[in-house]
């Protein structure tokens, strides 16, 4: 090969690497993990759908730093080992410059050490371990610790439906075993005249809970604290009402769902759980959000899109703060913030948990609707 034609070739790649260059830089690439596919996959699809949205409305209106934004999702199918080959996979092949993780506690505590070691902005939609923002501070959280939700599960028993006596029963997971925690924790030290009649966890994959809800039916407790996803708490309460239990029922985010009521029917009305959105919030973008998603999508959305549509906006508010997706300066803008979200204010203590407090949602007719806020010191522990 003569040396022309070896100068020509060098030109050549070196040309294509700046064209490359150019048209990676077109684009600010921001990652979503979630459950597309098993049992979480109508969650992780709410989250899907309510990131994109949220993507073609900032696109729509001017983008991000003088460019477009790229979302690039995978399907962690709830699956640890998953989200975290995944996690290298947005770091390495997509270079991300900031994650939103819309999947549940399990593969996103897996993943939250990794964006911390990259130092890549991490926004936990609704995961609930406390492992997930002890990963760093760039790891942050939307919704609640399970341990603030059990707690708001006590006190919507205790203050607002005036118990004397529980009975509890939860997924034997960390999702479970942390609202558990929170709620024995609110009663012993605000209730210690509450009686707690049992304390009962179930596999994760249980389907019939009818062994469970006949000890309940023995003990007759006036409220039943019940934690669960809604492919667990929907079957749960439909059993509990075709065994004449007629204790009131009281839950928390994870049954935030337009599947609960499918599921249980006619047994989900009165279903008070504790959670992160108010459907009947009156600001006009979050009105507009729900209307606009159900039109689209022809089915209500829930906690879990509108917690995942603020993760990514908290994100991309960090990013114009910073005027750069360079991570440590995101990472510090993102702490400093205040974004009106879809579940209210988002601001954040040092460690990266978000302060506003809980809502309380009623089953009415089949569809959430506002019970009370949980802003009380007692429940969000300020």
């Amino acid at each position: 090969m003569n040396k022309l034609l070896k100068l020509g070739l060098s030109i050549v790649f070196v040309l294509s690497l700046l064209v490359g260059s150019v048209f990676a830089e077109d684009t600010i690439k921001i990652g979503l993990l979630a459950p597309l596919t098993g049992n979480g996959a109508d969650d992780g699809i709410n989250v899907k759908n309510s990131v994109v949205m949220a993507v073609e409305e900032l696109n729509a209106s001017g983008g991000l730093l003088g460019k477009k934004v790229e979302l690039v999702y995978y399907d962690d199918r709830n699956e640890p080992k998953e989200a975290v080959g995944l996690a290298y996979k947005l770091l390495e092949r997509d270079e991300v410059v900031g994650v939103v993780g819309g999947s549940y506690s399990f593969p996103t505590r897996a993943v939250a050490p990794i964006f911390q070691e990259e130092e890549i902005p991490f926004v936990a939609a609704y995961a609930l371990h406390p492992d997930v923002t002890a990963a760093g501070d760039y790891c942050f959280r939307i919704g609640f610790l399970g341990e603030l939700e059990g707690r708001g599960c006590a006190y919507l028993a205790v203050e607002k439906l005036g118990a004397k006596t529980v009975s509890l029963i939860h997924a034997d997971n960390d999702f479970g075993r942390t609202l558990s925690t929170g709620t024995m924790e609110y009663l012993e030290k605000y209730a210690p005249d509450v009686k707690v009649l049992s304390d009962q966890a179930y596999p994760f994959g249980e389907k019939d809970y009818k062994a469970y809800l006949s000890k309940i039916k023995e003990e007759n407790p006036d409220v039943v604290i019940a934690s669960g996803y809604f492919f667990q708490a929907g079957p749960m309460l439909k059993q509990a009402r075709e065994m004449g239990i007629t204790a009131q029922f009281v839950g928390e985010e994870g049954a935030d769902s337009p599947e609960t009521p499918k599921i249980a029917g006619d047994a989900s009305e009165g279903f008070i759980i504790a959670t992160n959105l108010n459907r009947d919030d009156p600001r006009p973008f979050v009105q507009k959000y729900l209307k606009e998603y159900k039109e689209r999508f022809e089915v209500d959305t829930c906690m879990v899109g509108a917690s995942a549509y603020d993760a990514f906006m908290v994100l991309v508010d960090g990013i114009k703060t910073a005027g750069t997706t360079d991570g440590d300066k995101v990472k510090d803008a993102i702490a400093k913030s205040e974004v009106e979200g879809l579940t209210g204010k988002v601001k954040f203590t040092e460690t990266g948990e978000v302060i506003k407090a809980p809502v309380a949602q009623i089953i009415k007719d089949g569809q959430f609707r506002f019970y009370c806020e949980m802003d009380d010191p007692r429940v969000i522990g300020q």
